[in-house]
């Protein structure tokens, strides 16, 4: 299991609905890309923060290591930003307004990352997929994700014996090792991939599969109390954006 969906199955708010956490995670994402990168991005992305690491209690180390990878997406398109190709100060010249335009990019879209965290953290897909059904998702399209983000565990665990067992026949102990051994990763994981699949295929039929994954669901229901605190602290950060944005220069 990844340190993401660990951290989702133990969040203090695991046993809330997946509504009420969208309404927040999605809301505030939306807010970054559609509020003004100074101040309204940078007052989402200390929100999600606040969030994230007080009432959702999630460990500021795990909340690091899965957001420096969306982070590191972002200082590299905010970089992009900064130079310029053709004109004519050369081939390559700095952008103008480059840093500025870099600033704000990079302000959105990490303050919109934390709020896509936010629900990934809260929010197992688990939780989640079985729901769609409910909300109009044809079945078979859920059904492939649930098997689909089932079969990533098992195929990311494979990868982890295999290379743990290359590791202990010395497979890694020099360049030429190393290709042979990422050569048979490759192909073990690709071979292992589909029997398992078959498996999988063969232990639905022998239970009377129809075309549909009946899951239990753990029983929650819609806060509304949680969903207007949402909502109320959305309206209050765009509200304070707009205010901030004309009295600060």
């Amino acid at each position: 299991m990844l340190p993401i969906d660990a951290a989702a199955h133990s969040s203090r708010w695991r046993r809330r609905h997946p509504v009420d956490k969208a309404v927040l995670g999605l809301g505030l994402t939306v807010l970054a890309i559609s509020l003004p990168p100074w101040p309204g991005a940078a007052l989402v992305l200390v929100t999600a923060l606040a969030v994230l690491l007080g009432p959702a209690g999630v460990p500021t180390r795990r909340l690091w290591r899965a957001y420096r990878v969306p982070l590191g997406f972002c200082v590299t398109g905010a970089v992009t930003l900064l130079v310029q190709v053709g004109g004519p100060d050369g081939f390559v010249s700095l952008a103008d307004d480059g840093p500025s335009r870099a600033g704000e990019l990079l302000l959105r879209t990490s303050a919109a990352s934390l709020g896509v965290l936010l629900f990934a953290f809260t929010t197992p897909m688990s939780d989640l997929l079985p729901r769609l059904v409910r909300a109009g998702v044809p079945a078979p399209v859920v059904d492939v994700a649930l098997v689909t983000y089932r079969m990533s565990f098992l195929l990311l665990d494979s990868v982890r014996l295999i290379r743990d067992a290359q590791a202990a026949r010395l497979g890694h102990t020099s360049r030429g090792a190393q290709w042979r051994s990422l050569a048979g990763l490759g192909a073990t994981a690709f071979v292992r991939a589909f029997d398992r699949a078959a498996r999988l295929q063969t232990g639905l039929a022998g239970r009377g599969y129809d075309g549909t994954l009946r899951v239990l669901v753990p029983e929650a229901r819609v806060s509304v109390r949680f969903t207007a605190a949402s909502c109320a602290l959305l309206a209050a950060l765009a509200a304070l954006t707009l205010v901030l944005e004309k009295a600060l220069p």
